[in-house]
């Protein structure tokens, strides 16, 4: 019992957080990584971890947000997060950012892949160089951000990997065919390093958002368009980036020690 309340009292509230959120002792002191953590379900992912009390850095392609949001984390009694600028459809990028992070927090055991683009496209405008750099921006870098990290989880005894995937592939959404052949893909990649990296204590898992309400959101959709994604759902109530954090509390933490290998929904029941 001791354990549990000097976790939960080293904890600190951050700003914006929910005042009901679950702490997760196991998550205090926890070097974390997360991919476009500027905006978005991202910047909910760095703000719930920094309230745990995890040791944070996220990395974005967007300069102004990331340092903005790592500004504002840095207020209270948490550990502050670090910013890191990175585009992660370079390869060469990714190896470093994983170094600068491992270098930082002495070592890494939790990654979150979280970083992807949705922009809108019709068939008949995609070419090859289009196809190759959407997967860049919502596929590749999962592999090879984990693939770099993989060496400093082992060292470390083990870790957690959450993959952001997406309904849109599911529901057969219009407009989104390259960006949905990368989402489902990431199901079959979550499987795949699950079985590889399992015997190294290495869970894989992936999260399913439904549709998240961000600002980057509310430019696709008019009110009458998030009314009817309400009416679609079994549960009232808009989606926003803390419900998807806490999901990803919870799969990063130790109480889901023996949790891998599958993907994991939270989209008020869309349909």
């Amino acid at each position: 019992m001791s354990g549990v309340i000097d976790a939960a009292a080293a904890r600190a509230p951050v700003a914006g957080e929910s005042a009901g959120r679950a702490i997760y002792p196991s998550l205090a002191g926890k070097r974390v990584f997360i991919s476009g953590g500027g905006s978005g379900i991202g910047e909910g992912l760095v703000e719930a971890f920094v309230g745990q009390g995890a040791r944070v850095v996220f990395c974005d392609i967007a300069v102004d947000q990331g340092e903005a949001v790592a500004a504002r984390l840095a207020q209270g009694d948490a550990p502050a997060p670090l910013f890191l600028e990175c585009d992660l459809r370079d390869s060469g990028a990714i190896a470093a950012v994983i170094a600068r992070a491992e270098a930082h927090l002495g070592g890494i055991d939790v990654v979150i892949n979280n970083a992807g683009n949705d922009d809108r496209h019709s068939v008949e405008e995609v070419t090859p160089a289009y196809w190759d750099e959407r997967m860049a921006v919502n596929l590749k870098h999962q592999f090879f951000v984990t693939q770099a990290a993989v060496p400093a989880m082992k060292r470390a005894g083990g870790g957690a990997v959450i993959n952001l995937g997406s309904i849109s592939w599911h529901l057969g959404l219009p407009d989104l065919v390259i960006y949905q052949t990368a989402k489902a893909a990431i199901e079959g990649l979550t499987r795949g390093l699950a079985r590889e990296l399992g015997r190294d204590n290495i869970r894989v898992t992936a999260i399913i958002p439904g549709n998240v309400k961000t600002p980057r959101q509310e430019q696709w959709y008019t009110p009458e368009g998030e009314a009817e994604i309400v009416a679609s759902q079994c549960l009232d109530g808009r989606l926003v980036p803390a419900d998807v954090a806490a999901l990803a509390l919870f799969l990063a933490s130790d109480d889901a020690r023996l949790i891998t290998g599958h993907e994991y929904w939270v989209d008020a029941g869309w349909r």
